[in-house]
């Protein structure tokens, strides 16, 4: 395990001498960039081509989404199988994971607006499902993949190099009986608290019983707090079938995050989800509800628990509801400030699919949520069927404008309020 107090040395040389030795095997360059070694990796970074032609499809294709009068939307950058992202708080370099086995450094250099640099992160590690990414308050690098989470000090400053300063937090996230290629895009938040906060899936549509007193031990089917170290491991709520996105409320320091629900229950049931999580200890639901109020046959004839915290929004059924952002910044309307951005991703099984836009949620003063409503749309063809684009994540920029992450079309997108 790394030592948070160390982490800080990693700008002065000092990092890789005095940090821990992982309990685990670690790859050979990691260990080398443990001790701030060089990999003799290539200085000749993976780029993406920000072609003109294709730019100019995807803003053709940006041309049929419709947003509140005042909005505009552009291409940011093309960032092959763009998800989660973190936004540096320096030099509002935007980091973005994937499902696969690369994450993007996406640089806006002149400050117009619209990247100038997309190039891989990190190219000297290997990395697995990378998608979660996340920031704390002194600028580390949290990177959550499929079984590890890594973190990168001072990422602003090494993401120009192959080789960048880096530490193991922990390399096993599930037990590796339980590893699966479903359900394991992790996501992660740095709380009030200076926790980390990590996502996790459960790899079943709905998990034989068997299975159930092991994932409410390590935190399957919920979410996971730990110390930025990784020690302190503790699992902060059950009940939560698929999260892939959270964020926290800046006005009363309380966690909401969305939940992906039970598929082969029909077109119409159950709901997608949002919640609020207002304690450790809080359970959601699953597996006894498949979404919602709407119980799984499965756990049928099982007494849920009594506490049973139900979702404070229940969204179109099979939408794909994943990251979320709540928007503090000034650059839009009174009425959208305070409120939750997010992105559904789009169904997937659904006879009428449905998705693929970005939903705004207002927050009323007693910090319960308001109706959500649909704020930018027009990725989905109604008369086809046909996704010209699947939102992932959105995330406020430093100016006050919002990304919008869409794996499927491979690009960033930037939402902008002028009033005119």
């Amino acid at each position: 395990m790394i030592n948070r107090k160390l982490i800080a040395a990693a700008a002065t040389g000092l990092f890789g001498m005095m940090v821990a030795q992982s309990a685990f095997a670690l790859s050979d360059n990691i260990k080398t960039l443990e001790h701030m070694g060089s990999t003799g990796a290539s200085l000749d970074i993976e780029t993406v081509p920000q072609d003109p032609d294709r730019a100019a499809a995807i803003r053709k294709t940006l041309q049929k989404v419709k947003l509140p009068s005042g909005f505009s939307i552009d291409l940011y950058a093309i960032v092959p199988d763009a998800r989660h992202m973190a936004i540096g708080r320096n030099a509002g370099v935007v980091f973005a994971g994937t499902r696969k086995t690369k994450a993007w450094a996406v640089t806006d250099r002149d400050k117009d607006r619209v990247a100038d640099e997309v190039k891989r992160f990190a190219p000297s590690v290997d990395l697995k499902v990378p998608n979660g990414m996340c920031f704390s308050r002194d600028g580390m690098l949290y990177l959550i993949e499929h079984n590890r989470v890594l973190v990168f000090p001072a990422a602003e400053f090494f993401y120009e190099s192959p080789d960048v300063a880096i530490g193991v937090v922990t390399e096993q996230l599930v037990p590796e009986s339980e590893e699966s290629f479903n359900h394991g895009a992790r996501t992660c938040t740095i709380g009030p608290d200076d926790k980390l906060y990590i996502t996790i899936g459960q790899p079943y549509n709905v998990p034989p019983k068997d299975k159930m007193a092991l994932y409410n031990k390590v935190g399957l089917a919920g979410i996971i707090r730990m110390n930025q170290d990784g020690t302190e491991r503790e699992v902060y709520a059950r009940g939560v079938r698929n999260s892939v996105g959270q964020a926290w409320d800046p006005k009363t320091d309380e966690l909401w995050f969305t939940d992906n629900q039970v598929d082969g229950m029909g077109d119409d049931i159950p709901p997608g989800e949002v919640n609020h999580a207002t304690e450790k200890g809080q359970n959601f639901g699953f597996p006894y509800f498949g979404g919602g109020h709407v119980r799984t046959e499965q756990y049928k004839d099982e007494e849920p628990p009594a506490d049973v915290v139900f979702p404070q929004v229940e969204t179109i059924a099979h939408a794909a509801d994943l990251g979320m952002t709540f928007y503090d910044g000034k650059m839009f309307p009174e009425q959208y400030r305070g409120g939750i951005f997010s992105a559904q991703h789009g169904s997937w099984n659904r006879t009428t699919p449905v998705g693929a836009r970005i939903m705004f949620t207002p927050i009323k003063d007693d910090g319960t949520a308001g109706e959500m409503r649909s704020f930018a749309s027009g990725w989905l063809t109604e008369d086809t069927g046909e996704y010209l684009g699947r939102p992932v994540d959105v995330k406020q920029y430093l100016d006050g404008s919002l990304l919008v992450s869409d794996d499927t079309t491979g690009a960033i997108y930037r939402i902008s309020y002028t009033g005119e």
